[in-house]
């Protein structure tokens, strides 16, 4: 049915899969807008009370955007692209039934992003985290400079953007990034059994619970000055020379300009 992702039901949980493992799963247009027809689906859909994402293969759950889609774009089409999937992402925040991150691999840039809207993070012990935008004269444009401050405080998450640093699943879960490890092979158990434990409950409760939660999280001037600086930092010479920089595998020299 999708081009780019997997689904299936395991009883009252519906499993999504980012299936492009050639490219580490990473963010095409595309798929952002398969993903954003599915949360619409789970909650119309009676029969599932929660879902997880994950991603097809070991490397990676997603390692990021898709940067030769987003090279070549103008100020202005780069910032509504940030818009777009800032509005995929907060959909999944926003979702009434609880969405869980099944981290492997990777999950860097936009893969990050998209755990850090998930409800919950799990991770296996080989997941790699990471916002590394600044290595291509960009910055995160769906939503990282929002999220990451509030799940590991503003210190933290300033020296994971300005640096571009990858940390590992134990930083991850020392920092609050991540709720759970455990290993590759019980993963999807181990995010089936937190939802199973929630699916125990009133599922009014839980979404009133989620919806509540987010009331204290619904400012958005922030994400409209990610979205702006998003779309200027790609027209920029820097971001020019270095997301063709990344495309070419070569270290980026920039200019400040």
């Amino acid at each position: 049915m999708y081009q780019s992702l997997l689904t299936e039901k395991l009883n009252q949980t519906l499993v999504i899969t980012i299936n492009r493992p050639q490219v580490l799963n990473a963010l095409r247009r595309s798929l952002l807008e398969e993903l954003k027809e599915v949360i619409a689906e789970l909650q119309q859909d009676e029969e599932v009370l929660g879902a997880i994402i994950t991603g097809a293969g070991d490397k990676a759950f997603a390692a990021g955007a898709d940067i030769a889609e987003l090279s070549d774009l103008s100020a202005e089409e780069a910032q509504e692209a940030s818009i777009f999937g800032q509005g995929v992402f907060f959909d999944i925040e926003n979702s009434r039934k609880p969405i869980i991150a099944a981290v492997n691999g990777f999950a860097l840039g936009g893969g990050c992003e998209l755990a850090m809207a998930c409800h919950i993070r799990i991770a296996s012990e080989n997941a790699k985290f990471g916002q590394p935008e600044v290595n291509l004269g960009l910055l995160p444009g769906y939503g990282g400079t929002q999220r990451l401050p509030k799940l590991v405080g503003k210190g933290r998450a300033t020296e994971m953007l300005i640096t571009g640093d990858m940390i590992s699943a134990d930083e991850a879960f020392r920092m609050g990034l991540v709720n759970r490890l455990t290993t590759r092979g019980e993963l999807l158990e181990n995010c089936l059994e937190t939802l199973r434990k929630a699916y125990s409950k009133s599922p009014l409760a839980i979404a009133h619970t989620l919806s509540a939660i987010q009331a204290g999280y619904s400012q958005t001037i922030g994400y409209e000055q990610e979205a702006q600086c998003f779309g200027k930092a790609i027209a920029s010479e820097d971001g020019r020379e270095g997301t063709k920089a990344f495309l070419e595998k070569r270290k980026a020299v920039f200019t400040g300009k």
